[in-house]
C-alpha cells in the first residue's frame, strides 16, 4: 500500500466532507494536522480533490448516464465520491493506468462501502471504461 493508495483514502474522506459540508471551511484546515502524510501523498490527494470538484457535473452525469436504476444524489456518499474520483483519474490522469484505478477504486469500495459497493463501483467503472470513445487509448493498454 504505498502512497498513492493513501493519498486516495484521504481525498475520499474530503470529498465525503465536501458532500456533507458543501463547501471549505475549519475541518478542511484540520484534516491533515492529526495524520501523517509525506507532501507526495498530499499533493496525489489534493490533486483529486480539486480535479473531482472542477469535473464533478461532468463527473455526475457520466455516472448517471451508466448507473441504470440510480440517481447521483440517491447513492451513498462513499460510493459515489469513490465513482467520482476513479472516473476523474480514468478521464483525466494519463500517467495512471486503467488496471491500478479500476484495482484501487475496488479496494476503497471494500473499506468504506457496505457489501455491494465493490461490485456496484466495479461495474459503473468497467462500464465507461468498456465504453467511452475518450478511453481508447487505457482500454489498449490494459489489454497489455
Amino acid at each position: 500500500m504505498g502512497s498513492r493508495h493513501q493519498a486516495r483514502e484521504r481525498a475520499l474522506q474530503i470529498l465525503f466532507q465536501y458532500d456533507i459540508h458543501g463547501k471549505p471551511g475549519l475541518w478542511l484546515e484540520e484534516f491533515w494536522k492529526p495524520l501523517k502524510a509525506d507532501e507526495d501523498t498530499k499533493a496525489f490527494a489534493e490533486r483529486l480533490v480539486a480535479g473531482v470538484l472542477e469535473k464533478k457535473k461532468e463527473l455526475d452525469q457520466l455516472i448517471g448516464k451508466y448507473a441504470t436504476n440510480w440517481k447521483i444524489g440517491r447513492m451513498p456518499i462513499v460510493d459515489r465520491n469513490i465513482l467520482r474520483a476513479g472516473l476523474y483519474e480514468l478521464l483525466w490522469l494519463d500517467d495512471v493506468p486503467a488496471k491500478v484505478t479500476m484495482d484501487e477504486a475496488i479496494e476503497l469500495a471494500k473499506s468504506f462501502g457496505d457489501d455491494e459497493a465493490s461490485k456496484f463501483v466495479n461495474g459503473i467503472l468497467d462500464k465507461v471504461l468498456a465504453s467511452e470513445a475518450t478511453l481508447e487509448n487505457k482500454r489498449q493498454a490494459a489489454r497489455g
